[in-house]
């Protein structure tokens, strides 16, 4: 008996023809490179007999599986791709049609919260200025003069935390705050609206995606602030990067300056803002995790990815640095990507990041250097609970900056300036620095 392909949803159709979908060849060279292909409980899966399912209208089944929260979104399928198909997108596309009640685990809860809180853990206003205070002023014992400024009017720079660092790796936030003290840089954070991380990308909401940009190029304007450092998250800064492309799209207007933080550090550096000595890393080799995000899904998407740049970064820190193999465009994803950290697919997830472990053992490597959120917990925390054979520390590229930093305390006229500013701003916002510890 011959199986008929079954009629499309007509708004799916329309989608999957923006990317060509028909001029798949069904040759496996989506499938050969992807790490999801014989994911534990799926093994008789893989993203060739998905795309097959799809030319035969079996969208609902698609859906309903778990593939597509499988899948992290890494493009190493599109990279490889003889006709270019953008298989992530369609992907992406699967995660939009499942019921908000069913997305997996917590990343539509986070997600919504974000939309109504300005942050995914719904971190009160009140608690996270009393924490930037608290943790500005131990900073300070440190750094003299320090504090974090809050809704800044004019400020060159425009910074977004994470809410997992506002909420429990508290010091975390230490190293991007050192590295603007030694920069003098002149920067802020927002009061509401902070959250560097983008769920709605994972989840497929596109509303929310363009909600969340919309919301930060809305502060950029109000406070009239010149550059925003996109979010060190993969799917933090892709995801504001796609919302403000829609945003613009919309209207011109919309158009705000930003900056990676892989420009931003470069500049720094280059300009002699800050000063590093390599000799505070000596007897260590360290490699360099390539974000799928950051590397071939922005430059596919965007024209640009980031591969040399974090290269020269570390090669400013570090004397002994040694490459994955593979690298850059055909570098393997760990595993976190999609929102595969936060989402309860360990086994699945820590599979996607045996090729990983693998590249990193393969390096000798004592540091592995990211530029993730996502990619450092999933390389720091999950992949060794799996994979035992082989130790290693993991740092954030700004974490290496810091740690490498020459600091020079701040002229006492300049210190003053800044204690009176920090304590007219903590006033303003009725923060009560005598109150306790964060």
């Amino acid at each position: 008996m011959t199986f008929m392909p079954k009629p499309l949803d007509v708004e799916v159709r329309e989608f999957l023809n923006k990317f060509d979908f028909s001029a798949c060849l069904a040759c496996g060279t989506c499938s050969n490179g992807c790490p999801v292909t014989a994911t534990p409980g799926m093994e008789e899966w893989d993203i060739r007999k998905v795309m097959r399912m799809l030319a035969y209208g079996m969208v609902d089944e698609v859906v309903d599986s778990d593939f597509p929260w499988v899948c992290t979104g890494c493009g190493r399928c599109a990279y490889s791709c003889p006709m270019n198909i953008d298989i992530p997108a369609v992907m992406a596309h699967m995660k939009s049609l499942r019921e908000r009640d069913k997305v997996p685990g917590s990343l539509h809860k986070g997600m919504q919260n974000n939309v109504d809180t300005g942050n995914n853990l719904a971190i009160a206003r009140g608690e996270y200025l009393e924490g930037m205070a608290d943790l500005g002023n131990e900073l300070a014992e440190e750094c003299p003069g320090f504090y974090v400024p809050v809704d800044k009017q004019d400020a060159k720079i425009l910074f977004f935390p994470n809410s997992k660092e506002v909420y429990g790796d508290f010091e975390d936030q230490f190293w991007w705050w050192k590295v603007f003290y030694a920069a003098h840089e002149d920067w802020t954070v927002p009061s509401e609206g902070w959250e560097a991380v983008d769920w709605a990308l994972f989840t497929g909401n596109y509303a929310a995606n363009k909600f969340l940009a919309k919301r930060k190029i809305d502060y950029m304007h109000k406070f009239n602030i010149e550059r925003m450092i996109m979010p060190d998250c993969g799917g933090g800064s892709y995801g504001c990067r796609k919302g403000m492309e829609t945003c613009v799209l919309e209207d011109p207007n919309n158009e705000v300056g930003f900056t990676y933080l892989y420009d931003y550090l470069v500049g720094i550096i280059r300009e002699g803002r800050i000063r590093l000595d390599k000799s505070v890393n000596a007897g260590k080799r360290f490699t360099w995790h390539d974000s799928c995000k950051h590397g071939r899904e922005l430059q596919r998407h965007f024209g640009k990815g980031y591969y040399e740049e974090p290269r020269w970064i570390i090669s400013q820190c570090v004397d002994d640095f040694v490459d994955m193999t593979p690298n850059r465009g055909l570098n393997y994803c760990c595993g976190a990507g999609g929102g595969m950290w936060p989402a309860p697919f360990d086994d699945q997830s820590a599979w996607h990041g045996r090729h990983k472990f693998e590249q990193i053992k393969r390096t000798g490597a004592d540091v592995v250097v990211v530029g993730c959120s996502n990619c450092r917990d999933q390389i720091m925390k999950r992949l060794p609970k799996y994979y035992t054979d082989y130790k290693y520390e993991v740092k954030y590229i700004w974490q290496l900056v810091a740690e490498t930093l020459v600091l020079e305390p701040w002229e006492s006229a300049l210190v003053e300036k800044a204690t009176a500013l920090a304590d007219a701003q903590w006033k303003a916002f009725g923060v009560d620095l005598s109150a306790g510890e964060y």
